[in-house]
């Protein structure tokens, strides 16, 4: 019981030391941050490690709080090469016809503090290539359900990336590995600690995010990652060895692929989320991505919006 106390002493201390600001000035994060292979690019306020092999990052590491995407900020869409990788990242070209999609791992969604930190999130370093409906289903409802947690939270830990197992082929000329599976792990700095982390297959699967839930100790072991090294280590083990569902809360956002909207498991009340009014350029029917944002279109067609404006 003592050495119990003992461990939530110190891991009290340890997160209440933290900043909130840009990465590249909160050393402290160092001690958070995942350790793996790949080369470490750090931007204003989101951090990864890119692999030459799959030409994208392994995983990307950020700090959310509510102000970062409590904003009317809207994305940039200028994907471009990221000048910070050293050998070089993965290009727009390699995704044109390729049938997937350019998924954020870092959403712009959640880097909404102005338009510079928005626009650093179109780096292709930042890019994977996703399955369309597995990407404007149940990985955009994910991101949208981190940034509840956030809310609900304040302060929360995101990492995130691919699953190189099951890959689905290369795409492009730089020869971008489609992965098979992608991951998120968060973990939350404030009230009671706890982490929980969340494996999905890159394809489409009508799955409740809540059955999608896995230990962090299993996403290690998938992917070679040490996600929280700095952690002293006893409560590294506790917090990374169960994700404790009981305590986070879940949102059903949708449960027919067609419904316009969805209602809370949580509450039993309905969902501000609707289905984009925008229209898909690859097949030119209506978008299926569900959305809270006030025009009733989603983050990828805002230009759609504007247009109609």
């Amino acid at each position: 019981m003592r050495f119990a106390s003992l461990s939530v002493f110190l891991l009290v201390a340890f997160l209440s030391s933290f900043s909130i600001g840009p990465l590249k000035s909160s050393a402290r994060l160092k001690e958070l941050s995942p350790v793996s292979p790949g080369e470490i690019v750090v931007h204003t306020h989101y951090k990864l490690a890119y692999s030459e092999m799959h030409e994208q990052a392994i995983w990307v590491f950020y700090m959310l709080t509510p102000d970062f995407f409590n904003s009317s900020i809207y994305r940039t869409d200028d994907f471009r090469v990221d000048p910070l990788v050293k050998t070089g990242s993965a290009e727009l070209e390699d995704y044109k016809g390729s049938g997937f999609d350019r998924g954020h791992l870092c959403p712009a969604a959640d880097m909404k503090l102005d338009q510079a930190s928005v626009s650093e999130t179109f780096y292709m370093s930042n890019i994977s290539p996703q399955d369309p409906i597995f990407h404007r289903q149940i990985w955009g409802n994910l991101e949208i359900q981190v940034r509840e947690w956030a809310k609900t939270e304040d302060t929360i830990v995101v990492i995130t990336g691919p699953i190189f197992r099951n890959n689905r082929g290369k795409i492009g000329k730089n020869q971008v590995t489609i992965p098979g599976y992608y991951y998120k792990v968060i973990l939350d700095l404030t009230g009671k600690k706890k982490m929980i982390a969340l494996v999905i297959k890159n394809s489409f699967e009508r799955k409740a995010i809540e059955k999608c839930v896995v230990s962090v100790d299993s996403v290690e072991t998938l992917t070679g990652i040490d996600f929280f090294a700095g952690l002293p280590n006893d409560v590294e083990k506790k917090l990374e060895g169960n994700s404790d569902l009981s305590l986070w809360s879940f949102a059903s956002y949708y449960s027919k692929t067609n419904s316009d909207t969805s209602v809370s498991k949580m509450s039993g009340t309905k969902s501000t989320l609707k289905q984009c009014l925008g229209k898909a350029k690859s097949t030119n029917k209506r978008c299926r991505t569900m959305t809270d944002n006030a025009n009733g279109y989603c983050n990828d067609h805002q230009k759609q919006a504007s247009k109609k404006n």
